[in-house]
């Protein structure tokens, strides 16, 4: 038996756009004790992360707590790590972005703490074999991963007793990885368990090249919202004395010494050189994967545990994080608009105007609504509302700064990185991404004096954790509590916060986007539009068009055509979405043509995705002296105008069609799983504009509709 030596590295991060009270019982709950357990326990030696976004709350509401961490570091007793400082995914964003990002951090903690970090927490763990080079090049000298990432080149647990050294173009980093199994004992198994699997690892004998002192070190990175913010850790970790019993533990036991990563780095000599391949975390590896092939890979990993073949787990490994961006059309949407808008903000001339669009940009880069597993991620309309917030703030600074304003633009590109040609217009007040191949619906509709993405709404989709949920809930299995029991987030348990969550497991067939235009069978009705399951005529609301621009001074927009047959008549439909510079508002003008024999009667149905948001009667729409809420389906008399209102933000949208039109709303819910259990999260509202249309042979029908756009500047 030799000495271990044990690191600890404690993640703590909070998006931006997080609710203040979540920041606030994050704070009281998990951080601020934490701080006070390393105060009472001065041998405790371990490296803290703080991302930006906390750090930024965490100056003006709790002072005192910066200062006590500072404390900490002068004595030696924590190493502080640095990062992106919004916490992105660093693979996913260009360079230059990786390297300001990490400098900003870097720069924040040698003031804040009073010495330059050495290593880098590298946001979920998502590594890319490229990334050791800006990386190193911003001046960090390790970072930690998962131990699946050694575990797919062949590395057994007792070679993960130590560092190892990879590089990019010749640029070095050190690079940790942090023990699955400690993460799934601490803080969840009894303490004696703990100090069992280290003094297991204190018998291992693995010599680097068969020569000098055996691999001693034993490292866990993970969260700090385990040792209080998640379901039941509170009164287990703190009220019940987890965490001091441990590090009480840990001080008594001579054999174990205590050493954060960067001081373990200077101190010995790496393992080895290792090449790594892309992986994140192995539970991150299931959640990208499409939803049937997520439950087969947790299954067959299930019987591959107590099967004889059970010593290929390492190999099986799941997805690719990058696979968020097809299997979420909206991540991709928030995505493309951040590269987008870093083209243009790095162009910009240097000065007080690029430092703010960089701020803007980098913001907006922040991980949590890129994607999603047991924790909410892009399901949760704050954070994503967010982070579209910052990346159409530094689109409209850097295009306000290269075209005076008021401006009107019209330009074409493969905006979602589909292979297909995409439109784009854009005013100094408004932009709009249409995809002509799927509806010539838009996809982007970005208020600019809101910094608002008024098409902010989430698709249904099917999980695969559905299937779980619906077998839970038809054989009792599923607990309906809001008391907190402790769980570790990879239970499978089925908690659910509140009843009735199968109402919702709708699904929709095509992204929920704006200004689809349906024609519909006339007797159509809401419920089957609210469950999507309408007979859409000629493929009008999904299919191709073929499009135009057509831009003039002050002026841009785009023509769209399609034609189908239906019966025997050939159906064409000519659109214009069109805006003007300086105008708060767009026009959507559609004309529907029936040449050969009639067709049956019809609904034509104008659809918008719209992003409000609100507690139940915070948002409604109103119509003629009436008004429904939007959290359930409803309908309205025929009108000549419309107007949804969003109350905590003063937001206002009218809709002023032609001709009078039947008036339909219905929410977007989705049920997600979280920390916490199944929830349901209403993701906007969908309102649908329809009217009868009988298509003669020869006859047209005109319709358009002028929505004005009202609110509160950011």
């Amino acid at each position: 038996m030799h000495p271990v030596v044990l690191s600890l590295a404690i993640h703590n991060h909070q998006p931006v756009g997080n609710f203040d009270h979540i920041m606030t019982r994050a704070t009281d709950n998990a951080y601020a004790p934490l701080v006070g357990a390393l105060e009472r326990h001065p041998r405790i030696r371990l490296a803290l992360h703080y991302s930006g976004p906390l750090l930024d709350w965490l100056k003006p509401h709790r002072p005192d707590l910066l200062r006590r961490i500072r404390a900490l570091a002068a004595r030696g007793q924590v190493e502080i790590l640095t990062g992106g400082y919004y916490e992105p995914i660093l693979a996913a964003i260009p360079d230059a972005d990786k390297r300001g990002q990490i400098e900003k951090l870097t720069r924040t903690i040698t003031a804040e703490f009073g010495s330059a970090p050495e290593g880098l927490w590298l946001a979920e763990r998502v590594w890319e074999p490229h990334l050791a080079r800006p990386i190193g090049e911003a001046g960090v000298r390790y970072t930690i991963v998962d131990d699946t990432h050694f575990r797919a080149v062949g590395l057994e647990e007792a070679h993960l007793l130590g560092y190892y050294i990879t590089e990019e173009a010749g640029v070095p980093l050190a690079i940790f990885p942090s023990l699955k199994r400690l993460r799934y004992l601490i803080p969840w198994a009894p303490v004696e368990e703990v100090i069992g699997y280290l003094r297991g690892l204190a018998d291992s004998d693995v010599r680097p090249d068969g020569r000098g002192s055996p691999l001693d070190l034993a490292l866990m990175g993970d969260d700090g919202e385990k040792f209080g913010l998640w379901p039941g850790t509170r009164a287990h970790c703190w009220e019940g004395g987890w965490i001091d019993r441990f590090f009480d533990a840990l001080e008594q036991a001579p054999w174990i010494e205590l050493m954060p990563p960067g001081e373990y780095r200077r101190t010995r000599e790496p393992a080895g050189r290792v090449y790594l391949p892309t992986a994140s975390y192995e539970e991150m590896g299931e959640w990208a994967l499409p939803p049937e092939q997520s439950t087969r890979l947790a299954h067959l990993k299930h019987d591959l545990e107590t099967s004889p073949w059970a010593e290929v787990l390492p190999f099986v490994r799941g997805g690719f994080w990058r696979h968020f961006l097809v299997k979420y059309d909206e991540v991709n949407t928030l995505h493309r608009l951040s590269l987008r808008a870093g083209g243009k903000v790095h162009a910009m001339t240097p000065g007080p105007e690029k430092t703010r669009a960089l701020e803007a940009l980098w913001a907006g880069e922040g991980n949590c609504p890129y994607w999603h597993g047991v924790f909410g991620g892009v399901y949760l309309p704050h954070i994503r509302g967010a982070a579209f917030s910052h990346s159409i703030a530094a689109e409209a600074i850097a295009e306000e700064a290269a075209h005076p304003r008021p401006f009107a633009l019209a330009e074409t590109a493969d905006l979602d990185g589909d292979g297909r040609p995409d439109v784009r217009l854009a005013t100094d007040v408004l932009a709009l991404t249409v995809d002509p191949g799927r509806g010539g619906s838009v996809v982007e509709w970005d208020y600019r004096p809101a910094r608002r993405h008024l098409g902010n709404v989430l698709t249904r989709r099917r999980e695969g954790y559905h299937a779980d949920l619906i077998e839970a809930l038809a054989s009792g299995a599923a607990r309906v509590t809001e008391q907190e029991g402790l769980e570790t987030i990879h239970t499978t348990a089925v908690r659910v916060k509140q009843p009735g969550l199968e109402r919702f497991l709708i699904y929709d067939r095509w992204r929920r986007a704006s200004l689809r235009l349906h024609l519909l069978p006339r007797g159509t009705t809401l419920e089957q539009m609210w469950r999507d399951q309408q007979d859409d005529l000629g493929g009008f609301a999904t299919g191709a068009y073929a499009w135009e621009l057509d831009e003039a001074r002050g002026r841009a927009a785009v023509r769209l055509r399609r034609a189908a047959d239906l019966g025997g008549a050939r159906v064409s439909v000519e659109r214009v979405i069109e805006m003007a510079s300086g105008a708060h508002g767009l026009v959507h003008r559609a004309r529907i043509r029936a040449d050969g024999a009639a067709t049956a009667p019809a609904l034509l149905a104008e659809e918008w995705g719209l992003g409000v948001f609100g507690a139940s009667g915070e948002v409604w729409a109103e119509a003629g002296g009436r008004r429904i809420p939007l959290h359930e389906p409803g309908a309205l008399p025929e009108a000549e105008r419309v107007t949804v209102n969003e109350t905590h933000s003063g937001l206002a949208l009218t809709f002023e069609p032609s001709a009078p039109v039947g008036i339909w709303a219905f929410p977007l819910i989705t049920i997600s799983n979280s920390e916490g259990g199944y929830e349901q999260n209403f993701q906007g509202a969908v309102l649908v504009l329809c009217r009868p249309v009988d298509l003669a042979s020869g006859q047209t029908v005109e319709h358009a509709t002028r929505c004005r756009i009202a609110g509160r500047p950011a």
